[in-house]
């Protein structure tokens, strides 16, 4: 196994200081196996707990774990994200789920890949050989919006849900967390796609929840949330391309209907049809005001774009964990 690259600043080999972050609402049949395994894979690690409105004692046992504790009682995993990058000071945060269905021997690969090329984010990508433990519905709902998130901004991870990343300190606390629920994971993705962070996928096992763990993601409703928050995100991110594919659509009615009008007057130099004629001037109209909002908005996100990009770059690179900020 590769080891943490150590650092002589003179007074001793320092090591990053590392923080297992682990979001749980009512996981008492698994988040003591989680806080162990984790102890396991990294003693040296800081292992909190973020308990969000657990009502199964999942707090107490976390606590009788070793791990620290904390409360959120806004409800919703967006929310505990928010306070987890808020509140935990540390080089690197380990994010992983409370369900003990991640590998957490994974994860000194997962830091080491991280500290040794530099990197901002280190997903793990699930590779699960039960079926119990990856349903085939959230298989394809992954592979799709995957695909649909490939597709809009060019690039993507192979497993934009996986809820296992490593995070360097200069994403954790440059990172405007805006999302409330399961969609958490796609909003991290696009925001480290369009600041071009350096990242990289590793492989990981997915194992089946323990025995008195249930799932609290529902294929049908959660997958709707991240297909809204994708599309908004296309929205917010590319509206030059949203809007101006509006402006296409509003444009090519308008032609279509058009057609007809301008025939009619090259041959008799009348325009009967009225109220078509209005409605074709409207459509041209909604489609000029579409593509000069999707340039007004281009200007602005790009902005926006070069103030994120500076507070990112206000913080160390991951290999310089000695050199505190």
């Amino acid at each position: 196994m590769k080891e943490f690259p150590a650092v002589d600043s003179g007074m001793g080999i320092a090591a990053p200081r590392i923080a297992v972050i682990l979001p749980c609402y009512n996981e008492a049949g698994a988040i003591v196996q989680t806080v162990q395994d984790f102890r396991r894979a990294l003693p040296s690690a800081e292992i909190y707990v973020f308990d969000n409105n657990s009502t199964d004692g999942s707090r107490e046992l976390a606590a009788g774990a070793g791990a620290v504790v904390r409360r959120v009682s806004q409800q919703g995993k967006g929310h505990v994200v928010r306070r987890m990058f808020a509140d935990v000071d540390a080089d690197i945060y380990i994010m992983a789920d409370g369900d003990a269905t991640y590998e957490a021997a994974a994860a000194p690969r997962m830091v080491a890949a991280m500290l040794g090329d530099n990197l901002d984010m280190v997903v793990g990508s699930r590779k699960s050989e039960i079926e119990e433990a990856y349903r085939r519905g959230h298989r394809f709902g992954n592979w799709a919006l995957t695909s649909l998130l490939k597709q809009l901004f060019g690039r993507s991870f192979t497993d934009i849900l996986s809820g296992y990343r490593v995070f360097s300190r200069r994403f954790v606390k440059s990172f405007p967390v805006l999302s409330a629920g399961f969609e958490i994971e796609t909003e991290i993705s696009v925001h480290a796609l369009e600041l071009a962070m350096p990242v990289a996928e590793v492989v990981t096992a997915y194992g089946a929840r323990p025995e008195g763990s249930v799932s609290k993601l529902s294929t049908y409703r959660d997958g709707w949330r991240i297909l809204r928050t994708i599309i908004t995100l296309y929205r917010i991110e590319r509206p030059i391309l949203f809007f101006g594919l509006i402006a296409a659509l509003l444009a090519a009615a308008g032609l279509v209907l058009a057609a007809p009008l301008i025939l009619t007057y090259m041959q008799t130099g009348l325009v009967p049809r009225f109220p078509t004629a209005i409605l074709v001037t409207g459509l041209m109209i909604l489609a000029t005001l579409s593509g000069m909002c999707g340039l007004i908005l281009d200007t602005v996100v790009r902005g926006r774009r070069e103030v994120r990009r500076l507070a990112y770059l206000a913080f160390k690179a991951p290999a310089d964990f000695a050199r505190r900020d």
